[in-house]
C-alpha cells in the first residue's frame, strides 16, 4: 500500500483550520517541561490545539506540576517509560487531524504550529520537520550545542546543519496526519530512537519526508559528559535495534562512529602485537578533532570550542560503543 496524497481529507486553507494534537513523551521532566508547554500554549494557530503528555515518570512531581499549572493538558500514563510507547499512548487518545511531536527539552518558536500545518498541506508530504536548534546556557551545554551544529560533531543530517526546503531521508520531531501514523502502526514500540524508524517506514510506503528550514525548534543539550555519553550510548544501541528491523536504513553518517570504534580497537590489538603503525589511527583521529575544532573556533569565535575535541570524542565513541554493546537500550529522557 502506497501513501498517495497524504494531505487528502484535511481542510483546505479557505475552510476551517485542521485540529492539532501536540504529543509530548516525558519522564521526570518537571524541571524543563514547563518551558516546552509554555511554548505550545503561546502559539497563534487559528484552529483547535490540544496537548497530550505521556507520563513515564518514576515520581509524581511532573504530573503534579502539570495538573497544578497546566490543567488543560491531557495526561496519559506511560508505564513502559519509553518515548515510543508514550507517543503511541498519546496517539491513541489524540483527537487532532494533525499530530505534532514535541519533546520536554524542545521549545516551539512563535508561529511554529501554523507554519508546520501550512507546509504539510502545501507539500502533501507524509511528514514535515525542521531544524533542531541546540541552545545551551552553561559552558558545557554551549559546547555540545556547537558540536551538534557541525558535520564533524553530529554528521550531515539536514535538520542539524540546515539547508534548502525539500525532500530528506529523516526529519526532526515530525508533523503528520493522524491517519498517516495510524496507517503505519504508530511509533515502533520496541524502540527508543523512534523517529528514524518511523521515517524509514513512511518512506518505504511511498511517503515523502519534507524539510522546512523555517521550522526551527530550540533544544536544550545534555549538561555533563556523563549525561552526554549516556545519551549517545543509547543512540548507538537503538540504531542497532533499528537495523535488525530495517537492514538498509544505515546512513554513512551513522556508520562513521561504528567504524571509528572498530578501527581504534584494531589499533589497540596492533599495539599489543608490537606494530609500529598502531598509533596511526588514534593520532589521525585526535589530530582531526583538534584541527576541526580550531576551524570551528575561528568561525564561531566562541571560547567553548576549547573543549570541542572532548565533546565530539564523547559523542563519537559513545555511539559506536553503544552500537556494539549487547542488551536492550534502557529508558532515558
Amino acid at each position: 500500500m502506497t501513501m498517495e496524497n497524504p494531505a487528502a481529507g484535511l481542510a483546505e486553507p479557505s475552510q476551517r483550520p485542521p485540529s492539532v494534537s501536540v504529543l509530548i513523551p516525558a519522564r521526570d521532566s518537571e524541571a524543563i517541561i514547563g518551558a516546552a508547554l509554555d511554548s505550545v500554549f503561546a502559539q497563534d494557530y487559528a484552529g483547535a490545539v490540544e496537548v497530550v503528555v505521556a507520563d513515564g515518570s518514576d515520581k509524581p512531581d511532573m504530573a503534579n506540576l502539570i495538573r497544578r499549572s497546566y490543567p488543560d493538558v491531557r495526561l496519559v500514563p506511560n508505564p513502559e517509560k519509553r518515548a515510543p510507547s508514550g507517543l503511541n499512548a498519546a496517539l491513541r487518545v489524540a483527537t487532532g487531524e494533525i499530530v505534532i511531536r514535541c519533546d520536554a527539552r524542545s521549545r516551539l518558536p512563535a508561529g511554529y504550529v501554523s507554519r508546520a500545518v501550512e507546509t504539510l498541506l502545501r507539500t502533501g508530504a507524509a511528514g514535515v520537520g525542521g531544524c533542531q536548534e541546540a541552545i545551551g546556557t552553561t559552558f558545557f551545554e554551549r559546547a555540545v550545542a556547537l558540536a551538534m551544529r557541525t558535520p564533524l560533531g553530529a554528521g550531515a543530517a539536514r535538520y542539524r546543519r540546515g539547508g534548502p526546503e525539500g525532500p530528506v531521508d529523516t526529519i526532526y520531531l515530525g508533523v503528520f496526519r493522524r491517519e498517516t501514523l495510524n496507517e503505519v502502526g504508530g511509533y515502533g514500540p520496541v524502540l527508543g530512537s523512534e523517529d528514524s524508524e518511523l521515517n524509514w517506514r513512511l518512506r518505504e510506503r511511498g511517503g515523502t519526508l519534507w524539510h522546512d528550514p523555517e521550522l526551527r525548534v530550540a533544544y536544550k543539550p545534555r549538561s555533563s559528559f556523563r549525561r552526554l555519553a549516556r545519551l549517545y550510548f543509547n543512540y548507538g544501541q537503538l540504531k542497532r535495534v533499528v537495523l535488525r528491523i530495517h537492514p538498509l536504513s544505515l546512513r554513512p553518517r551513522q556508520a562513521a562512529p561504528l567504524l571509528l570504534v572498530l578501527s581504534l580497537g584494531a589499533s589497540a590489538l596492533a599495539a599489543l602485537a608490537g606494530s609500529p603503525w598502531a598509533a596511526a589511527i588514534p593520532v589521525a583521529y585526535a589530530g582531526g578533532l583538534v584541527l576541526g575544532s580550531l576551524a570551528i573556533a575561528v568561525r564561531s569565535r566562541d571560547p567553548v570550542a576549547v573543549i570541542l575535541p572532548l565533546v565530539m570524542m564523547t559523542m563519537h565513541l559513545s555511539w559506536g560503543i553503544g552500537f556494539l554493546s549487547p542488551g536492550q537500550p534502557k529508558p532515558y529522557n
